[in-house]
């Protein structure tokens, strides 16, 4: 597999990098993207194929069910980076459907770690919970409510962390902070 990795390396060095130098030379001498996209880390979901984006267009962290804790450095870190330094416009929460993470989520996981994680969906499961009730929903659509709740979780999770609240209070950037994917609704 590495050498595979390898030779898609060339492919981009001669295919992507050569032909667009000049692009490759202005981000790598100033990183201004617009967008911070909080995606989840599946493999099967790489953000700038989804969205046909450039490179340098959006400041991307990934984790196991695109979830934002707030007793995580990591994602605060990121925060503060990508509003105060980078001055992203806009944050982005993008959950997909058959997704791992919510598929643990919604039928419970007992290693360590993992659950540790993904207790902090906990709001999500309960909402789903209770519309899966209600609508008398199978368990795809399920799975595709709770991706919608969860992502909606993340971004109240978002709208309360202090640097984005702060932030917001004072009426500087980032200006919004939004759903996306196909489970996801726009608000």
């Amino acid at each position: 597999m590495s050498d595979q990795l390898l030779e898609g390396n060339q492919k981009f060095v001669t295919g992507e990098f050569k032909p667009h130098e000049a692009h490759y030379k202005a981000i790598a001498a100033r990183q201004s993207p617009k967008v911070l996209w909080i995606g989840c880390s599946d493999s099967r979901v790489s953000d700038d194929v989804i969205t046909g984006s450039r490179p340098g267009t959006m400041f991307v962290p990934r984790n196991v069910a695109n979830i934002v804790a707030f007793n995580d450095v990591n994602i605060s870190s990121i925060l503060e980076y990508g509003v105060v330094h980078l001055k992203v416009e806009d944050i982005i929460v993008c959950g997909h459907t058959r997704c791992g993470g919510i598929a643990t989520i919604e039928d419970g996981v007992h290693e360590n770690y993992i659950a540790d994680w993904l207790c902090i969906a906990t709001g999500a499961k309960e909402a789903a919970n209770r519309i899966a009730a209600e609508k008398k929903l199978s368990r795809e659509e399920k799975l595709a409510v709770l991706t919608a709740e969860n992502v909606k979780l993340q971004i109240k999770h978002l709208k309360n962390h202090a640097l984005i609240r702060n932030m917001h209070e004072k009426g500087s950037l980032p200006r919004k902070v939004k759903p996306a994917g196909r489970s996801a609704k726009r608000r």
